[in-house]
């Protein structure tokens, strides 16, 4: 495990597209994402919701404009996530397993969990409800405890607007980064966005670089990390 290099991990809602402009922009998104200079990005809103999902970002324009290539959590050839969420990698970085785990709610919600060589890297976008997410997080903590062990981290859209509340059945087993407000991104009042790493991490939150001034790529901040072992 020593030989782990560190990598920078990045989670970004992309709302499919669409710019706090109203401006649908998949070029903009994707400046964005190279931006982050990331090994590994968590996307939410990555497909469109009518029909067969169909991905809002080309998947003939991904590696050459972000050096990354969408890992296979996909289960059709024209969606680019499962339940929205997509995760992309470094060429270099391959996928030893998936695990996709549909969540209760009462809205249709998953979450994707990578293994990558030394880390596992679980994808979410949560519910809009609290007793919703609440049965959410614990459905993902009691799966990935099922799982071989294997340092993990969690990121994504938590729709969680509480810093106090809301999170505590993920707090049992991770320690859960709340990095700053990230939504709406033209005004930020909602701390939507964040990390959770189980002990066998160390996680430190980075400052995000923007590809342009001006309007944003989506309704959402995104937010970086750099992950070593511990």
């Amino acid at each position: 495990m020593s030989s782990f290099t560190p990598l920078r991990l990045a989670s970004y809602n992309i709302r499919a597209g669409l710019g706090s402009d109203l401006r649908r922009d998949p070029l903009r998104v994707l400046g964005e994402i190279a931006a982050f200079k990331a090994d590994v990005v968590a996307l939410q809103e990555a497909d469109f919701r009518m029909g067969k999902r169909p991905t809002a970002l080309p998947h003939d324009l991904i590696e050459g404009h972000t050096g990354l290539r969408p890992l296979p959590v996909a289960e059709n050839e024209v969606s680019l996530g499962w339940h929205g969420i997509a995760l992309l990698a470094r060429p270099s970085l391959t996928a030893k397993a998936v695990h996709r785990y549909p969540l209760p709610g009462l809205e249709p919600r998953g979450a994707v969990a990578v293994d990558l060589p030394g880390l596992r890297v679980v994808g979410v976008h949560l519910g809009l409800l609290r007793r919703s997410r609440r049965l959410q997080l614990d459905h993902i903590r009691e799966e990935l405890d099922g799982l071989a062990p294997l340092p993990t981290i969690i990121l994504g859209d938590f729709n969680e607007w509480s810093r106090k509340v809301g999170l505590g059945r993920l707090a049992r087993r991770y320690t859960i980064l709340t990095p700053g407000r990230t939504f709406p991104s033209s005004l930020p009042i909602g701390a939507l966005d964040r990390m959770a790493h189980c002990d066998r991490l160390h996680v430190k939150m980075l400052g995000i670089p923007r590809a342009a001034k001006g309007s944003h790529a989506s309704d959402h901040l995104p937010i970086l990390a750099e992950v070593r072992h511990s």
